[in-house]
């Protein structure tokens, strides 16, 4: 998990207490169903961030012995508990609202002004100056989470917001950036619905704004659960994919590549496995002399009197069976240095080395 995220969901968190507090006391107030349900829905943003919070945290914690590749889908599951838990129930809320707010239409009178401090107050104006702050702050939040997102955005090489929208690796960063643009969406609806119904004297102005707003919550708890569930049915690193296919290509002692599969555990951790068969003519290359220095090693350490056919031949053997591997080894530890380097999300790289490639040298005359 980044910082720049954790950045995000903190500042989150606390601006949108402080607007909790202020839009239930506006409601409280004004009997407005709009305000209500934008309170409502801070509250769920509220609640929302602090579960996305403890998913970064128990995300991060290292490789144990239950989690072999670390908790990192914790932050997903978190995740989808939250958008499909704590926006639905926003949504329901906000709904069922709304709809008692319509069946009071002509019984509940709304207050035209409030009396603080010995001062008549209209309404409207404690509607306005709470929507404003909310404005300001949410807006405030929204900046923080769309730098991150644009500089995530500027790195990964995309230029277009939608695609890396849909893309993106990291959904905690995406969840604060949605909630956060229909956040200052909500704020303006609200101001929109309260603002018609003070000109016009009609309420259903802002019971339907109020609808709309409750509705948005929906729409963010469909949109962010798929994003997670994404991530909970172990896709694919097509990225890392691809680089390992160009690193396999350009690789002298790499005939073929097959099998080639990935799994995203979370956004800074990739898993790859593959199978490769190596190219007889560059695997040879020195490996005469190297079976050669090893195999004089080996009888280095026998007294010469008891260097017999059998030691002789058992270090022969020994002697082709380490440089071999040693060869091997090489070539896969170049693999996984050089995949490392060019996407550093790839922390664990398996490669099954099959032997060499079934079309051998002595089968092309012409590299003979």
């Amino acid at each position: 998990m980044a910082q720049g995220s954790r950045k995000a969901v903190i500042s989150a968190i606390l601006v949108n207490a402080i607007i909790t507090v202020l839009k239930a006391l506006a409601a409280l107030a004004t009997h407005s169903a709009a305000m209500t349900n934008e309170a409502v829905h801070s509250l769920m943003d509220t609640l929302n961030q602090v579960f996305l919070l403890i998913g970064l945290r128990r995300g991060g914690q290292p490789v144990d012995q239950t989690y072999a590749f670390g908790h990192g889908q914790k932050k997903y599951l978190w995740n989808l508990w939250s958008a499909i838990g704590l926006f639905s129930i926003g949504c329901g809320l906000g709904l069922a609202h709304a709809w008692h707010a319509y069946h009071q239409l002509h019984t509940v009178e709304r207050p035209v002004s409030l009396s603080i401090l010995g001062l008549d107050i209209a309404s409207i104006w404690i509607s306005a100056v709470v929507l404003a702050i909310a404005l300001v702050l949410e807006g405030y939040v929204l900046l923080v989470a769309g730098k991150e997102f644009f500089t995530r955005m500027r790195g990964a090489g995309v230029r277009n917001p939608f695609r890396y929208l849909r893309e993106s690796d990291d959904p905690t960063l995406l969840a604060v950036l949605l909630e956060d643009s229909i956040a200052v969406t909500g704020v303006i609806l609200a101001a929109t619905g309260i603002t018609m119904t003070q000109i016009t004297g009609n309420r259903l102005w802002d019971i339907g704004f109020s609808v709309i707003i409750a509705a948005m919550l929906g729409v963010a708890a469909i949109f962010l659960g798929m994003i997670n569930m994404r991530f909970l049915t172990s896709i694919r690193d097509r990225v890392a994919e691809r680089a390992f296919a160009s690193i396999c290509n350009a690789h002298p002692e790499i005939e073929q590549f097959h099998d080639l599969r990935s799994i995203i555990v979370d956004e800074t951790h990739t898993v790859i496995v593959a199978e490769v068969e190596l190219r007889e003519e560059r695997l040879i290359g020195d490996m005469r002399a190297r079976i050669d220095a090893h195999e004089r090693a080996l009888l280095d350490r026998v007294p010469e009197g008891r260097r017999t056919d059998k030691v002789r031949e058992y270090a022969g053997t020994r002697a082709v069976i380490q440089a071999t591997l040693e060869r091997t080894e090489r070539v896969i530890d170049e693999l996984e240095a050089e995949l490392k380097a060019r996407c550093p999300q790839v922390f664990h790289l398996t490669v099954e080395v099959e032997g060499i490639a079934s079309e051998s040298s002595l089968d092309r005359p012409e590299t003979l």
